[in-house]
């Protein structure tokens, strides 16, 4: 498929959803509209719409990319399972405190039970982790983009990115969550479509049955589920569900992006079925990615085709659009690209709503400024979606920087470094909210926090990097952040003090 057939439909594709976007938002741009979705999303949509969120370009490309690693093949699937648990968690223990105390921003619970400084420390680590999460995810998509259509220009990376960025914006700004609720569901039909379609474009091309492919993916070198030959690799079993779990509770229960849609729902009821929902959707979407990694490896094979090289380095990420662009016809490869787009875009465009929401609440205290003079509110209401449209830019800017800054210092999956960097940043959030669920007979000094949640990461760090040595070759990996978590818990019972009645939940 060439460049300019692959630039078209990317201008199609966001043409249809700068639509949507102004046909949402004529109706309604409020601030209310664009934090809460008034508060009238439809479970079902909101379900449907966050597996494309939660699931990102890095699902569709590093993680059948990764399947090739004979450590790795289905490995991830173990990480997976623990992710179901997580989210079970989630809907029965979060989400019922969330909508009890009826939240737009969940870091508000933090305030009320630790303290104003803890509250802006817990606001803070969500901006920087979501920030660096988000371009991660985008910087994915756009390496393609740069690879396979605007190197074909002469357009410099930084242009790529500055362009997918504005694309983004401009059906974000306006609507917020009201927009992304309809957008997602739509992108997510694309991203679940194209690997169902992948899959079979595959199978047709190695002559397989769908009982062949499945066979074949069962005696092949790449899918073994399970390991649990040592454990001291990190791809041991009970490492990977323990890490998909604690992951899982602070990257989507302790993150306001995916919360925020579930809260967008009418009432608890329907936030719980549409967790429950979204796991059940989430666990066998997985499976099928996993499955085409598989086929991807046994196409290459029979095809004589290597994983592409960048700066000599192999880069598993870019074997699924090597062969969708250059070795499939031009169905399966548009077929790819919609599906890319729209799971790296469903990503990014929520965590901008999401990042401004935050802010917005957290930081300017949008959702507390009520004036008694209703001429006054409505003077007021329109100075405040000014200065989140100002928000919204701003972080759009700061995305673009880091996707700049990681671009030169990247060379491992980005899958990989994702992970590892959530392990760091979501670890005192975790220890954050364990604190105040379960030590209900103590709080905290309240200034000392920030301090907990540096050291914390950094402790983290130094433990990662000696592992082998200080624990007999013991190497740690997903499970970093249930230790990161753990030190900022005993660094804030250190700091604590007995609870008043006020700061009891």
């Amino acid at each position: 498929m060439s460049s300019g057939t692959i630039l078209a439909i990317i201008i199609i594709y966001f043409g249809i959803l700068i639509l949507i976007s102004n046909l949402v938002s004529k109706k309604d741009s409020s601030n209310d509209a664009f934090f809460k979705a008034n508060k009238n999303s439809k479970w079902y949509l909101v379900a449907f719409g966050m597996i494309g969120t939660a699931l990102s370009g890095v699902t569709f490309i590093s993680v059948p990319g990764e399947v090739g690693n004979p450590d790795l093949q289905f490995k991830y699937f173990q990480f997976v399972l623990g992710n179901a648990i997580g989210f079970i968690i989630i809907a029965t223990i979060l989400l019922p405190l969330y909508y009890r105390m009826n939240l737009t921003s969940i870091y508000s619970y933090i305030e009320q039970r630790l303290g104003v400084v803890s509250y802006k420390t817990a606001a803070t680590i969500f901006l920087i982790s979501r920030t660096i999460g988000s371009a991660f995810r985008l910087y994915l998509v756009v390496i393609v983009l740069q690879r396979f259509v605007f190197d074909a220009y002469n357009i410099p990376f930084a242009m790529t990115v500055l362009i997918s960025l504005a694309l983004i914006f401009a059906y974000t700004y306006r609507g917020g969550l009201k927009t992304i609720i309809i957008t997602d569901t739509l992108q997510t039909f694309f991203l679940v479509s194209s690997v169902f379609l992948t899959i079979i474009f595959i199978c047709n091309s190695l002559d397989y049955s769908f009982m062949e492919a499945f066979e074949a993916v069962k005696n092949s070198n790449y899918s073994k589920v399970f390991f649990y030959e040592d454990y001291l690799k990190g791809n041991f079993v009970v490492k990977q569900i323990l890490g998909g779990i604690f992951v899982t509770i602070a990257m989507v229960g302790l993150d306001q992006d995916l919360m925020q849609k579930n809260l967008s729902c009418k009432n608890i009821g329907e936030a719980q079925k549409n967790m429950f929902t979204f796991t059940g959707i989430f666990v066998v979407i997985n499976i099928f990615f996993l499955s085409v990694g598989a086929l991807l490896y046994l196409y290459a094979e029979k095809n004589g085709i290597a994983v592409p090289m960048v700066d000599g380095v192999k880069r598993t990420d870019l074997l699924f659009p090597e062969i969708a662009f250059n070795h499939l016809n031009i169905v399966p490869a548009v077929v790819f690209l919609l599906g890319l787009t729209a799971a790296t875009f469903a990503t990014t465009d929520s965590a901008l709503t999401a990042l401004t929401t935050s802010f917005c609440v957290d930081f300017l205290g949008m959702d507390k400024k009520q004036s008694a003079d209703s001429s006054q509110q409505i003077a007021d209401d329109k100075k405040m979606v000014r200065t989140r449209h100002l928000v919204h830019v701003g972080f759009s800017v700061l995305m673009f920087l880091v996707i700049i800054i990681f671009n030169s210092l990247n060379d491992k999956s980005v899958v990989t470094m994702i992970f590892k960097v959530a392990s760091y940043t979501y670890g005192p959030l975790l220890g954050l909210y364990a604190f105040g669920l379960f030590m209900k007979s103590k709080t905290v000094h309240d200034k000392l926090v920030p301090i907990i949640c540096v050291i914390s990461p950094l402790v983290c760090f130094l433990i990662a990097k000696n592992s082998a040595a200080l624990f007999g070759n013991y190497v740690i990996d997903n499970e970093l952040i249930i230790v990161n978590g753990l030190i900022t818990f005993i660094g804030l019972l250190i700091i604590s003090k007995p609870a008043t009645s006020q700061t009891k939940f």
